[in-house]
């Protein structure tokens, strides 16, 4: 599946994606144990497709979490103590 149709799917729908891939994944990987080796070329398409639904996923709870949370005000960096002690250690 490509990137741009999963990107476009609703959040149920990437959830049911997922879950039929998966099930796929693991019938291909059950009967490749059991020695049938019709299904094997599909099953890195598939790994390829769970990838990336999980990346969409991720890409949409990140930007939820950055609306909630506004970005903040960088603030000064701590003073350093090198210094400091460099100064207590001469006296």
């Amino acid at each position: 599946m490509d990137f741009e149709k999963i990107r476009n799917l609703s959040d149920h729908e990437l959830q049911a994606e997922h879950t039929k891939a998966a099930e796929q994944l693991f019938r291909i990987r059950f009967q490749k144990t059991l020695g049938n080796t019709e299904g094997l070329k599909k099953m890195g398409t598939l790994k390829l497709d769970i990838a990336r639904i999980k990346t969409a996923q991720r890409q949409r709870e990140l930007a939820a979490k950055k609306e909630a949370n506004p970005a903040r005000v960088n603030a000064a960096p701590a003073k350093s103590t090198r210094t400091a002690r460099k100064k207590a250690k001469r006296d």
